[in-house]
């Protein structure tokens, strides 16, 4: 396919499609070979530690599986079989969970792809579970009325493996296509390590021009196959040229302007230019209420495996809800990881905490979908500290005085994070209304009206005899329309 790419005065127009902006909450997966390993501190980089002598994952390799130059990770793929997975099953713990939008990593940075693919014999349908993963998640996703996204780490594979090493199978042409493009076999010498950290990145190793037609071949091939409707892109993005990038934003945009899609491209740091597309902060937030809007990607687990890690432990339900809410509240969005078995079962501890997401959501959802960020975001005693990517912080805990603020119509929400007492005060309302305004307020999930009044800046609202929850709760505090004093 011949692809003109654009110049970034045409490509910096984007603007988020209303469904994301109403729809919030999305949920990807990281499920692939790598599921196999499920161990370490990021199981979806097992690949590229277990060559590295020294590292926790190389020790686990070699007791578990043998030395990695007798079971090097493509000898992994029969056991990433699939026996147990089902698209519509998935389809139904997710919209379970409240989620409005969902898909898979597509291709992490091992190389493996999860769609029937022309350009890679290294694919699901070929090997592994011999089924296109992305293929039903499609359609299982699109019958709950989501939106689909396809996430893709793959332009991190030409660094992925110690080509140089002989005794690995990494270095052995019949394997080009999994562990990528051979190079660096110049620094036979260094046998493990590369002279910068990682394998093989500085400024004199930069992927090839097949290298690229190959990132972009993959990402037009799953285009044109599933229609996604968001492309999530992780850092690699940064390692792609210019001309590439805008190559595929050129086509991407224009395929569904043809097709009447309303797409969504994500990116990290600043590795597109601003307004090319929506900025996703890695298990992060932004300290304030943003004039731009944001995505951040975390993960249900507990902060370290993205991915299925054997004997691994997990968030709590709370503590997402909080963060959904903390996210929305200052313009963002959640895209949040699960990680399915080897044998594509989401695991019991995973769907414990998806479904306390969403029954909470199916209470209190409508101070999440379909709000806009208030004037004010947040008030509270408790200070996060850190914002930005890699910026959770999993020793902070909300108090019921931390409030965040969405609104809808003629409506504001206060969420209050956690169990709230016989009276909430509110201390940023009043500034920002009109003597009068204030027409009723009650709390989501018991429905009556409830007392308040009002002490100077202060809105005392009286909840004793409301049916409060432990996790989060949300004042629906209905306006009048002002039209002057």
């Amino acid at each position: 396919m011949e692809i003109k790419a654009k110049p970034w005065s045409e490509l910096t127009s984007f603007q988020t499609p209303r469904w994301l902006r109403e729809k919030k909450f999305g949920i990807y997966t990281h499920w692939g070979v790598y599921s196999v390993g499920a161990f370490g501190a990021n199981v979806s980089w097992y690949p590229h530690r277990m060559y590295q002598e020294g590292t926790a994952e190389y020790e686990y390799h070699c007791k578990k599986f043998g030395h990695p130059s007798k079971v090097g990770y493509k000898d992994l793929i029969p056991q990433f079989n699939g026996s147990k997975f089902d698209a519509d099953e998935w389809a139904e713990i997710f919209s379970r969970a409240g989620a409005k939008f969902a898909g898979p990593v597509a291709e992490h940075h091992d190389g493996f792809s999860l769609w029937d693919s022309k350009l890679t014999r290294w694919n699901a349908k070929l090997m592994g579970p011999k089924q296109d993963i992305v293929g039903e998640q499609e359609q299982a996703f699109r019958k709950k009325g989501m939106e689909f996204l396809t996430a893709f780490h793959h332009a991190e594979n030409w660094r992925f493996y110690p080509h140089w090493v002989e005794e690995y199978d990494c270095s052995d042409p019949a394997y080009t296509g999994l562990y990528g493009e051979l190079h660096n076999l110049d620094w036979g010498s260094e046998k493990r390590y590369s002279p910068q950290p990682g394998f093989g990145w500085n400024d004199q190793d930069l992927p090839t021009r097949a290298a690229h037609e190959l990132w972009l071949g993959k990402l037009v091939e799953v285009v044109e196959a599933y229609n996604p409707d968001f492309v999530w892109f992780d850092f690699g993005l940064d390692f792609i040229t210019d001309y590439y990038k805008r190559a595929f934003l050129s086509y991407y945009f224009d395929r569904a302007a043809g097709r009447n899609q309303n797409v969504v491209v994500s990116y990290k740091h600043h590795h597109l230019p601003a307004g090319a597309g929506l900025i996703d902060l890695e298990q992060g937030h932004f300290e304030h209420l943003t004039y731009h809007d944001w995505i951040t990607d975390t993960t249900i687990d507990n902060g370290v495996a993205w991915g299925y890690q054997e004997g691994g432990g997990y968030k709590t339900a709370k503590t997402l809800i909080h963060y959904l809410a903390d996210n929305v509240s200052k313009n963002g969005y959640m895209l949040l990881n699960v990680g399915p078995k080897p044998n594509g079962e989401i695991p019991d501890g995973a769907k414990k905490v998806l479904y306390g997401i969403g029954e909470w959501l199916t209470v209190n959802g409508e101070a999440i979908y379909g709000t806009s960020p208030w004037v004010v975001a947040e008030e509270g005693p408790t200070v996060m500290g850190a914002y930005g990517d890699m910026s959770e912080l999993h020793d902070i805990e909300y108090l019921p005085k931390d409030i965040r603020f969405t609104m809808k119509d003629e409506v504001l929400y206060a969420i209050c994070l956690g169990e709230i007492g016989d009276d909430v005060v509110l201390n940023k309302v009043a500034e920002h209304l009109y003597p009068g305004e204030i027409a009723s307020i009650s709390l989501l999930g018991d429905g009556g009206e409830l007392s308040w009044k009002q002490e100077g800046k202060k809105i005392i609202v009286h909840t004793g005899q409301a049916n409060r929850r432990k996790d989060a709760n949300v004042l629906k505090i209905k306006r009048n329309i002002i039209y002057a004093p």
